[in-house]
């Protein structure tokens, strides 16, 4: 009765965005059920199937004011089902409830007007602040040995193919000796980490953790020494080597600012700075060592 009454004061916009959150909260409850059902973790399905109960719950409760059926999106179904099994269930999931900004504002809009709205925005405030982070995934306990070697890599090849590109002036000598430089580096980066991990009693797996750190120094650093193997001219491998820096520090930052809630914008243009000034060093090295040394490569 109470639905009903409700739902006769509400304006017709007011029902067409009731109608939108509705396919929200039922879209939302298969995403987290596909992904529940599929998970071999007891905790975190435990977590997901909660949060699928309770999609249903606002689902039906404004079903009551809308009396419409509404079918989910399978295409956002879909999307956010792989983002989480390929990107991980905590990136997947808090991506889904940052990007649900519709069902935000409307809940934070009309709460007032009805105790169904205000109990739907209180369990949706603890899905965000409670049940994500609750969320247990191996890969985030590593998160700071993946920001070790992408760091490293970063830092340490774009300032020596800088360096590199004004010394030798050759595109497949600089990848050649770029790929050694990395290789080595990466097997170093990967043993310095286990020995730290080992002797500093870590609660990470040392073995783990010196994984993560080799292996994404190792991807960072192909991607880097990439356009020396594509193109001809040094100074266009360069600028496409710097572009290639900046995604991976985009794509990395927006990923940590999803799963570890901090701020994208100010790390970003850290990594940048950092970056970029050390390869803008070695590139005045390389010129410093090519004048003095009078090396013609």
């Amino acid at each position: 009765m109470m639905e009903n009454l409700l739902s006769q004061s509400l304006s017709y916009k007011v029902i067409s965005d009731v109608l939108k959150v509705q396919k929200n909260e039922i879209t939302e409850y298969y995403i987290y059920k596909k992904l529940g059902k599929n998970i071999k973790f007891k905790g975190n399905r435990e977590v997901l199937l909660k949060m699928a109960s309770d999609e249903l719950k606002h689902y039906n409760i404004l079903h009551k004011i809308t009396g419409k059926n509404i079918k989910p999106s399978k295409w956002k179904v879909y999307k956010y089902y792989y983002i989480a099994k390929i990107l991980g269930i905590t990136f997947g999931t808090k991506l889904l409830e940052r990007n649900e900004k519709i069902s935000q504002k409307f809940y934070d809009k009309f709460s007032q007007f009805s105790n169904k709205f205000n109990e739907i925005k209180n369990d949706e405030k603890v899905h965000e602040k409670y049940l994500l982070n609750m969320l247990n995934e191996e890969r985030l306990n590593y998160i700071g040995s993946i920001v070790l070697g992408m760091n490293d890599a970063l830092v340490e090849l774009t300032g020596a193919l800088a360096g590199l590109t004004f010394l030798l002036r050759n595109t497949h000598v600089i990848a050649s000796v770029g790929l050694v430089t990395g290789i080595a580096a990466a097997f170093s980066m990967s043993a310095s980490d286990y020995l730290a991990n080992k002797h500093d009693r870590s609660t990470k797996c040392p073995l783990k953790s010196s994984f993560y750190t080799g292996i994404t120094y190792l991807l960072t650093v192909s991607i880097l020494i990439s356009p020396y193997l594509i193109f001809h001219n040094v100074y266009l491998a360069l600028f496409v080597t710097f572009i290639d820096g900046l995604l991976i520090i985009f794509c990395f930052n927006f990923y940590a600012s999803v799963v570890k809630n901090i701020s994208f914008q100010r790390y970003f243009y850290e990594m940048v700075l950092i970056s970029l000034g050390v390869a803008l060093f070695s590139f005045l090295i390389g010129i410093i060592v090519r004048t003095f040394l009078n090396v013609d490569l």
